[in-house]
């Protein structure tokens, strides 16, 4: 065990958009309008002042390697995998998950999905 003094996280949470674009056919997150999806978190994370340190940080990733759930998204630090449809579900995952600390369970990714 390390006595080393715990430091807070610069971000309260971080939400990582899997946008990956695949050219060879392959299911991805990209066909799944996620560029849409990553827009519509951060115009809401912006309009309910949740942005900046922290608070809430949202970024875009490229493959998270679970392409069959897609399109994903991913929250830290709780490492919590969310499967979503349209913008209802990113403000429910916004206004629940990154305003009010409480996972939304019915979005959740299921355990085994990956590629």
């Amino acid at each position: 065990m390390s006595d080393a003094p715990t430091t807070p996280s610069y971000y309260r949470h971080h939400i990582f958009f899997c946008l990956n674009q695949r050219d060879n056919g392959q299911a991805c997150c990209a066909d799944h309008a996620a560029q849409a999806a990553f827009d519509r978190c951060k115009q809401r994370v912006k309009e309910l002042g949740l942005a900046g340190p922290g608070q809430v940080r949202v970024n875009k990733a490229g493959c998270l390697d679970r392409c069959a759930g897609g399109p994903i998204a991913v929250v830290y630090p709780e490492g919590v995998w969310y499967s979503y449809v349209d913008s209802a579900d990113i403000d429910e995952i916004v206004t629940s998950h990154l305003r009010d600390g409480v996972v939304v369970e019915r979005l959740l990714t299921p355990p085994g999905v990956g590629r």
